[in-house]
């Protein structure tokens, strides 16, 4: 195929992206960053009560930035370098004399621990010294901690502090605690010498044991001059283990292998121990600041869109998304119950302890489809595992039962159409809230309750009776005039959507269509979806054109996705031009 020889792994560029929102991101499953930024995020360190929390800023050691010394008189070739092989970014400065490098990097297992290094090569004969700066913008301040600087340990600054207001009333201050490398203005690869390195430690923990162990941990490889090798072995692990590829354009290839980097970077290890996992959110744990990706909160993505493919390239992960999941329940019930409702509403936006987040109501008490992707994804969990444990025992089935309930005391019987209405809800088409029987949403609620069911039976619980009247009574709207299914009750074909709603019947929501059906849905869609939709829209058309074996059209579509990959480091916008979207927030998302 075309491009098939081209490398699709490494993102180079010779110069930064003026957005700031676009530049590489370096990110484990516990710290993460955007290269050259100010700020530094811990997962699940949140701060501000419910609907303004937000991923708490701490400063960032790692804001250094390489640059040659004045007056040297030399051509230097600047080279910005994403090499997902290896989860680093190079930042490399060369002339006719000499090399200087700059290597940035989330430890891959060393989870609490950011590093960089700086190397320095002579090229030309001599034996001067070279020399080169460092531009470090740290300042230990944040908007969002109490901080403080403490006694330096092992070499190594102190800073440590808590998050100044809790997500809820009564709740703990989180406490972060920051060992860093101090870093100096110039280093220099002396007379005689041909090459040097440096490298530079941030390391976070909860505590300041905790970050002093890290630190220990770290330093014992840097010992043996193994820090960066044991990363960099530990990410082709990973690709040999969770990697995909695919023969087809270059396009098409950088942007599945920038998506995959994005994603897994974000988690962790297959085999890591004492991972817990807080939830992904749109732009993972390098973003999320107030008015920045959702603030940091997690919702429907990771349970719909991310779980799916995850599950089948690193199940591990995907069980943790779902222990994120059973360890918020009590927010999910306490949700339900100020709505009035019984068993369990996950909030549209969550952070720490489950309860709603979203700073505007409506999403928050209109949106509950999340319920029935939460439960889908613990559905495909199960039928691809068969890991009964997580439901028997680790809390899986009192997920779905809770959510079985919310059901059934949200929906209401209508004499009329002897069916059950599911009343002023917003479907995953924001552009139309407090519809009744949203399609999309009642099929979702219909396959919560099935699987419910079923899984009831599997674990030997006994199965309410109300759980599948309510399947096989709930509406699903239907024109059999057209062969399709109208998004909501009233609604009018031709009315503009804002994204994939009705079309994610089949895939990922198992619903049985026939190809006439199908392809009606497609099709109606298609000439009504707004072209300012969100970026995971025209994938899922290609998903349904697929099906009906139309390569032609389903590459066309794909193709149109590719709009949301920003050069040059294949960062996913939500818009395709990269404007800011509608959101409650009015923040840009990344994805």
């Amino acid at each position: 195929m075309e491009d098939a020889g081209k490398d699709a792994t490494r993102f180079t560029a010779h110069s930064l992206p003026s957005d700031p929102r676009l530049l590489a991101t370096v990110t484990n499953a516990y710290l993460g960053t955007r290269v050259y930024h100010e700020t530094l995020h811990v997962s699940g360190v949140y701060n501000g009560a419910l609907g303004d929390t937000h991923r708490a800023i701490l400063p960032s050691p790692l804001n250094v930035q390489l640059e040659a010394p004045a007056g040297t008189g030399e051509q230097l070739t600047k080279t910005y370098v994403l090499d997902t092989n290896t989860g680093s970014f190079l930042h490399t400065l060369e002339g006719p004399s000499f090399r200087a490098s700059q290597r940035i990097y989330a430890h891959r297992t060393l989870p609490h621990v950011l590093a960089f290094s700086v190397s320095i090569t002579r090229l030309a004969k001599g034996s001067w010294p070279i020399t080169v700066r460092l531009q470090s913008a740290f300042s230990p301040e944040s908007p969002d901690l109490d901080l403080h600087l403490g006694p330096d340990f092992q070499g190594a600054r102190y800073l440590y502090g808590r998050t100044l207001t809790p997500e809820q009333p009564g709740g703990a201050q989180q406490e972060v605690h920051v060992l860093w490398t101090p870093v100096p203005p110039a280093l220099t690869l002396g007379e005689g010498q041909e090459d040097a390195t440096w490298e530079f430690l941030t390391v976070v923990g909860g505590s300041q044991a905790e970050a002093q162990v890290c630190l220990a941990e770290a330093l014992q490889l840097q010992a043996r001059n193994a820090l960066y090798t044991a990363h960099a072995q530990a990410w082709a692990q990973l690709w040999a283990d969770c990697g995909l590829d695919v023969e087809g354009p270059l396009a098409l290839r950088q942007a599945l292998r920038g998506a995959l980097y994005y994603l897994l970077s974000a988690l962790p290890q297959p085999g890591a121990p004492g991972y817990v996992c807080h939830g992904l959110s749109p732009g993972g744990l390098s973003n999320g600041s107030r008015g920045e990706c959702y603030w940091g909160h997690v919702f429907w993505d990771q349970d719909l869109w991310v779980l799916p493919g995850l599950l089948l390239l690193h199940p591990e992960a995907a069980k943790a998304l779902l222990q994120y999941r059973i360890r918020t329940l009590s927010g999910a019930l306490d949700n339900a119950r100020s709505l009035g409702y019984q068993g369990a509403k996950f909030a549209w936006e969550s952070a720490g302890s489950g309860l709603e987040v979203c700073p505007e109501a409506i999403y928050g008490t209109q949106e509950i489809h999340v319920n029935g992707a939460v439960v889908l994804a613990f559905q495909q969990y199960y039928h691809t595992t068969q890991d009964l444990e997580l439901f028997r025992e680790a809390g899986g089935w009192d997920v779905v039962r809770a959510v079985a309930e919310f059901w059934c005391s949200r929906v209401e019987w209508s004499p009329e159409e002897e069916k059950y209405h599911l009343k002023g809800v917003m479907p995953p088409d924001e552009y139309h809230p407090g519809v009744n029987n949203s399609v999309y949403t009642n099929v979702l609620v219909q396959n919560s309750l099935r699987f419910a069911a079923a899984l009831a039976q599997d674990l030997g619980h006994p199965v309410p009776n109300q759980w599948l009247v309510v399947a096989d009574k709930i509406k699903v709207p239907f024109d059999s005039k057209l062969n399709f299914h109208p998004e909501f009750d009233g609604y009018k074909p031709g009315e503009e959507v804002k994204q994939a709603d009705v079309v994610l019947l089949g895939y990922p929501v198992p619903f049985p269509l026939s190809p006439h059906v199908r392809r009606q849905n497609l099709e109606i869609y298609e000439a009504v979806t707004s072209p300012h939709g969100p970026a995971m829209t025209w994938s899922m058309f290609a998903v349904g054109w697929m099906e009906l074996k139309d390569p032609g059209r389903a590459w066309a579509l794909l193709e149109k996705s590719f709009a949301n990959v920003t050069e040059p480091f294949k960062v996913w916008t939500e818009n395709a031009d990269g404007s800011e979207p509608s959101l409650p927030q009015g923040s840009p998302r990344l994805v």
